[in-house]
């Protein structure tokens, strides 16, 4: 690449990305390290050789890569990671190394997409090459996101001793305690029930990269990506939800009131054991200290936030991808209430904060303008007013649950009808067919 290509706004916008992105992982990995475990960096070296956390995770990262190859490349890229896992898994069995922890497959999936990496280098050049980075940059992203994440959790626990908990336990009174209520209904639904809502729950990226696999199924042949995208409104979310841990910590409703019929192994810390079945009485709140080893990663709930990203770019696709993208959507809902993972008004903000990015994700990809401007100033008011509320006027919200629940509902609802209505005038509007003039019969 010449000189002059990289002065291009958008090549220069790709190189700060990936060193904002470098320098962001490294830091993770220093912080981690500062508190004896490995980061996200050494945890995704170790994958190269040792079981992974999650294989299904690495094999969608290898289908997000393998949209910009050819059906032959594909062939034999899946065949090659296959036989890497066959491979691999003797070993361990003529080793005796059982695996104990993440799954027995995955590595194959790694080793094809850090190969596809040193093909781009030695064998590609100009546009091919940057296509294929990009390829396996994108599954590498994906799982990146999740090591990141887990990085993120233990940096919150290990930086906000005390959490606010009481205080959205208190504001959640404005909608009726779902948590609660959904945690009685999981718990009646039995162990069938729990599995698949909790298999829902685990597998989010995996539905993503389903969603996201669908919307690039073109580039491979059009060699090019499409300008906006599920994965990049996940990574977004990924990357920015974090910080608001860090602003308004929370364990949930199952670590600080008690276990429940699941059990956490936190009740030591709990306030009290009142969930699923007793809600907690309203008074003041007040932060409470609790361990080193619970995220605090409630506020916002990012799996509501990432299914809801889903469920909009799942609206694209046929009739069976949007009724998958509806299914995760209510059944992530109901894990996150059910298991007792997040609050209510924990969901209201995951959704004003998808919509939030997801606007500002599109804006960028087809121009600013007034009406996008309006939208994401809009969601990022309410988004903030949101967490106001929250810490300042829960025990207003608890005593007048009949005036703030439905301010809430219509708050969320704002933000829901101003997103459809703008990027319904964003959608480019199919020129009506001409119709023949008449022509006169002949005599």
């Amino acid at each position: 690449m010449t000189f002059a290509a990289w002065r291009r706004p958008r090549a220069v916008l790709w190189a700060v990305a990936g060193v904002v992105c470098l320098g962001f992982f490294v830091a993770l990995e220093l912080v981690a390290r500062r508190y004896g475990l490995p980061g996200p960096m050494t945890n995704q070296v170790q994958e190269i050789a040792f079981a992974p956390k999650s294989g299904f995770l690495l094999y969608a990262g290898m289908g997000l890569m393998m949209v910009v190859l050819t059906w032959r490349e594909r062939l034999i890229a899946a065949g090659a990671a296959i036989g890497v896992d066959i491979v691999i898994f003797l070993v361990r069995w003529v080793a005796d190394a059982k695996v104990t922890e993440g799954h027995p497959f995955g590595n194959g999936a790694l080793w094809v997409m850090l190969g596809c990496v040193v093909i781009a280098v030695t064998r590609r050049t100009g546009r091919e090459r940057a296509l294929l980075l990009k390829g396996v940059g994108l599954g590498l992203l994906l799982v990146a996101g999740r090591k990141t994440g887990d990085a993120w959790l233990l940096i919150t626990a290990k930086t906000r001793p005390a959490v606010l908990d009481p205080y959205l336990a208190t504001a959640d009174h404005a909608l009726g305690n779902p948590s609660w209520l959904a945690g009685r209904i999981v718990e009646a639904m039995g162990p069938v029930g729990a599995h698949v809502l909790d298999y829902v729950y685990i597998q989010l990226p995996m539905a993503a990269a389903i969603v996201s696999i669908y919307q690039l199924r073109n580039v491979g042949v059009e060699r090019r990506f499409p300008s906006h995208h599920l994965v990049r409104t996940f990574l977004a979310i990924g990357l920015l939800g974090p910080a608001i841990y860090m602003i308004f910590p929370v364990v949930g409703p199952i670590f600080a009131y008690g276990g429940g019929a699941f059990g956490t192994g936190g009740e030591h810390w709990a306030i009290a054991n009142l969930w699923p079945h007793t809600p907690p009485p309203i008074s003041a709140p007040h932060s409470i200290r609790f361990d080193e080893i619970t995220p605090r990663n409630c506020m916002p709930s990012l799996h509501t936030a990432w299914a809801t990203a889903i469920f909009v770019h799942s609206r694209q696709g046929p009739r069976i991808l949007r009724f998958a993208g509806t299914f995760w959507l209510v059944a992530t809902l109901g894990a996150t209430l059910g298991f007792g993972y997040h609050y209510g008004v924990d969901l209201l903000a995951g959704v004003v904060f998808a919509l939030t990015i997801e606007a500002a994700l599109r804006s960028l990809a087809r121009g600013w303008d007034r009406s996008a401007t309006q939208l994401v100033a809009h969601g990022a008011a309410v988004f903030a007013a949101l967490l106001v509320a929250y810490r300042y006027l829960p025990v207003e919200m608890a005593r007048h649950p009949w005036v703030f629940g439905p301010l809430l509902l219509l708050a969320m609802g704002s933000v829901i009808h101003g997103y459809v209505r703008t990027t319904r005038l964003w959608e480019p509007k199919a020129a009506p067919a001409l119709q023949p003039e008449p022509q006169p019969e002949p005599v």
